[in-house]
């Protein structure tokens, strides 16, 4: 059974709020880019680069990565996994990097991106963004711009829709054992 949490209007505040936040972390947007962290990770990016765009009237440089073959348990994703595109159009060295994704749950995701990107050159620092936090870290890894952190159990699985790639806004957490 899923129960919905969050819908359009939330998550859209939610990113503004953390493009502000970066924004006032930083103060400005020198040296600043985002990657987007493949599939909805890269869209959360986009939202939060035009929020910027609105904000500072700059366009900040956005980069989408996949992590699949960093990953520590790509082999237990499937005999096939799916790899999408990397798109990094710009040196990373230097750099203020603000990573996106949709969900922090064990932090390895994370980890696996961190790697892909050293592996690109040497940022300056490296950030995180979640849209939703949902704690249960296997690794010493945290989010520095949370949309909202959301208690679950171990076993539920949080699902999080975007109109550019599912046709909707939403956050809904899976309550059934093992997930959908």
């Amino acid at each position: 059974m899923a129960i919905t949490i969050l819908e359009t209007t939330d998550i859209s505040r939610m990113i503004t709020r953390m493009a502000y936040e970066i924004l006032e972390t930083h103060k400005g947007t020198k040296n600043l880019v985002l990657i987007g962290i493949q599939t909805r990770g890269v869209y959360l990016a986009k939202r939060i680069q035009a929020d910027i765009l609105k904000a500072e009237n700059v366009e900040i440089p956005t980069g989408d990565m996949d992590i699949t073959m960093y990953r520590d348990d790509w082999t237990r994703i499937g005999v096939n996994p799916v790899v999408r595109a990397t798109d990094i159009p710009f040196s990373v060295d230097g750099k203020r990097i603000v990573l996106v994704d949709d969900v922090l749950f064990t932090g390895r995701t994370i980890r696996a991106a961190m790697d892909a990107v050293i592996d690109f050159g040497r940022p300056d620092r490296i950030e995180l963004a979640v849209l939703v936090d949902r704690g249960f870290r296997e690794l010493p890894i945290q989010a520095d711009y949370i949309g909202k952190f959301i208690k679950t159990k171990r076993f539920e699985t949080v699902n999080v829709l975007l109109r550019e790639y599912d046709g909707e806004d939403k956050v809904m957490i899976d309550q059934s054992e093992g997930g959908p």
